[in-house]
């Protein structure tokens, strides 16, 4: 099984258009020409009203926000590529009953510190592990998305004593490959990837943030959202860390390190009995329905819920239902090892 289908998804909506736009430099249309999620939850909050703390790891200063019991069970959600623990704003508050609730920026994101670092995955994983060890989190449930996902499963794979389960959305979590892909999507990635391309797309037009991020919500993001996302990364120095993580998709067996890394991680996903739930959207980005058939596969513990429409940003449109289906999810797991009724099947 190969999750390539999930990353060809990735940008079918725009095909072979992308390639062309991104050739001629007019990436600034790419957004208005990505589908949008239907059914949006109404009346999103832009504001984020939860204040920010601050603890050292490996010699930086890492950022949370943190809500709920105290003396909770620890939620402990991680963001990915381009974001922070503002995309989580609107989920938090349905979880605040389940638990001690924890929403970290990754090291050199968000309000975290940016130290002189390569960034690579190995990197983050060191600073995510410190950060668990440094807030002394014990029994943690893991909810997860994008490069949160990858960080969070090498993290349960390596202490898996520590972790009661892990809630899934839109990642990418094995090995993968462009060879069967559409033209559009190796054009971009072989730019992302490319020194000097990707290092002028993400560096210096900030593509991952004014392109990718609104591409990929599933609805029009406001000013105040756009605001709070470009924040963080406001010089060019800043931004390492965003133009990193392309360079850190284990593709086609490139980097050969986190091929080898994130590929023994699935396979220990697939034979651990952490339990696992996936919420996934459609059409979504990377978990299309072929890849959710295939993961299903792979993985015939895990329990799925559909979360409505949306495309890889799921938070920025359905985050009552990814919030409450972590609640009930936890809420199950803790009163018995039944499965959750309401959970869609294989």
């Amino acid at each position: 099984m190969s999750q390539r289908n999930g990353k060809q998804g990735l940008l079918r909506s725009i095909g072979a258009a992308a390639s062309s736009l991104v050739l001629s430099g007019c990436m600034s249309v790419l957004p208005a020409l990505a589908p949008r999620a239907k059914n949006v939850e109404p009346n999103l909050s832009d504001a984020f009203p939860y204040e920010r703390q601050f603890i050292e790891v490996n010699g930086s200063t890492m950022a949370y926000v943190e809500a709920g019991d105290p003396a909770g069970a620890p939620i402990l959600l991680i963001h990915g590529n381009p974001t922070s623990a503002y995309l989580w704003r609107n989920v938090i508050p349905h979880l605040e009953g389940s638990g001690r609730v924890i929403a970290v920026d990754l090291i050199g994101m968000g309000e975290s510190d940016k130290p002189d670092i390569d960034y690579r995955f190995a990197d983050h994983a060191a600073y995510l592990e410190g950060f668990i060890d440094a807030m002394a989190l014990q029994g943690v449930f893991l909810v997860l998305h994008d490069w949160g996902g990858g960080l969070g499963v090498d993290y349960a794979a390596r202490h898996e004593h520590n972790v009661r389960g892990i809630a899934m959305l839109e990642m990418a979590i094995k090995p993968m490959s462009l060879k069967d892909a559409d033209f559009g999507t190796r054009f971009v990635f072989g730019r992302l990837r490319n020194p000097e391309a990707g290092e002028k797309l993400i560096q210096d037009q900030i593509f991952f943030v004014e392109i990718m991020l609104p591409m990929m919500s599933g609805r029009k993001l406001t000013e105040a959202e756009m605001a709070a996302y470009r924040a963080p990364y406001a010089t060019r120095t800043s931004r390492k860390p965003l133009r990193q993580w392309p360079l850190e998709i284990p593709l086609d067996g490139t980097p050969a390190d986190n091929h080898e890394r994130i590929g023994d991680n699935y396979i220990w996903l697939a034979q651990s009995d952490v339990p696992l739930l996936m919420m996934y959207a459609d059409p979504g980005m990377i978990w299309t329905r072929k890849t959710r058939k295939e993961l299903f596969e792979d993985l015939p513990r895990m329990q799925a819920v559909s979360v409505g429409s949306g495309l890889h940003y799921l938070q920025e449109v359905q985050p009552t239902r990814i919030g409450r289906t972590v609640r009930d999810w936890i809420l199950h797991l803790s009163e018995s090892s039944a499965p959750i009724s309401h959970l869609e099947g294989h």
